[in-house]
């Protein structure tokens, strides 16, 4: 429960789907950062730098 999946209330129509389509891009760019650091330690990086927040996303 890496995003507190259960804290969400998205429920109707199609957002779950596109939360959770939305969820794997984040990890996926997440896992593909280099570094030694766990999955959590790259997120609140990513949270408080905007420099790293940009290399993940520009790849």
């Amino acid at each position: 429960m890496v995003f507190r999946d259960d804290e969400c209330r998205v429920r109707t129509e199609h957002a779950p789907a596109n939360f959770t389509t939305i969820k794997h891009m984040a990890l996926n760019l997440l896992r593909r950062a280099p570094g030694k650091n766990s999955l959590r330690g790259r997120r609140k990086a990513a949270g408080r730098d905007d420099d790293f927040l940009a290399s993940l996303i520009n790849g």
